[in-house]
């Protein structure tokens, strides 16, 4: 099929909008976003935490080295989905304008404002030529003062704060998962279990607790902390065995709806 011309020249130009008023470099790049891993991020009662599933492919890859939960300052951590080497550009910066407010100002830089700097960077990237947008998203988290923040930013700049949101591959599935089953007062362990179970639920194939990284950080102590191999198991055992008895359950009731209908039909032919 030949491409119109003038449908190319919007399709190849990050500056130029579609007369449908779309930028299709952008919608390319979050493309780029929902091919990647799943990232999950929750709001609870004491904190907050992040899991992604890094999909690790081979065994002969060093399974450090895959990096999808980053430490951009103490008090915050950002996860990614998407183009990882544009992750990496973004929270080194982030990193260096964390440092730069607290040498400047001798305080903490807030979440929101280190979102909206990265959503300032990202943003310019859509409007000037002989660049391309970040194939990038993050999910912004950590604590301000005493409360929790969680920060979703796209490859377009814009940024929205969320109670719990997922982006990547599983994003619709773990959306609703999470709409389904959040609750503002959640625990510390519910959260972490809620987080898995849409992680489970949302991919393509068995989920290994060598693959999940998971991190947290508290109200009270508003440091990141990352979550230790043995306490991913444990958790993710948990989670699965919760699955299993879903689909036992769901099979069950499926036999028994089967009977019934079978129940009725003879009943028909009785009559």
């Amino acid at each position: 099929m030949q491409m119109n011309p003038i449908q190319g020249g919007y399709d190849r130009a990050i500056t130029v909008f579609s007369p449908e008023g779309r930028l299709y470099q952008v919608e390319y790049a979050r493309e780029a976003v929902r091919r990647g891993t799943t990232a999950i991020g929750i709001k609870y009662s004491g904190g907050v935490i992040l899991a992604v599933d890094r999909r690790i492919m081979s065994k002969l890859i060093e399974k450090y080295s895959v990096e999808k939960i980053f430490h951009i300052d103490e008090h915050i951590m950002a996860a990614s989905s998407g183009l990882i080497a544009d992750a990496r550009i973004l929270v080194d910066r982030a990193r260096v304008e964390a440092q730069i407010n607290k040498i400047t100002y001798g305080e903490p830089m807030t979440v929101e404002a280190l979102s909206k700097k990265i959503c300032d960077i990202k943003q310019a990237y859509t409007q000037h030529g002989g660049s391309r947008p970040f194939g990038i998203s993050l999910l912004i988290a950590g604590i301000d003062r005493h409360n929790s923040k969680l920060f979703e930013t796209d490859p377009s700049g814009a940024l929205i704060e969320y109670k719990a949101t997922a982006i990547g591959f599983g994003r619709p599935s773990a959306m609703e998962i999470l709409e389904e089953k959040y609750d503002e007062n959640i625990s510390r362990e519910e959260a972490l279990e809620l987080a898995l179970y849409a992680l489970s639920k949302s991919s393509n194939m068995a989920l290994l607790p060598e693959n999940i990284d998971m991190a947290i950080i508290t109200d009270d102590e508003k440091v990141v902390k990352k979550l230790q191999f043995e306490e991913i198991k444990e958790l993710l055992k948990k989670v699965s065995d919760k699955i299993e008895d879903e689909k036992e359950k769901e099979e069950k009731e499926e036999e028994h709806a089967e009977e019934n209908g079978d129940n009725n039909e003879m009943g028909k032919i009785d009559n």
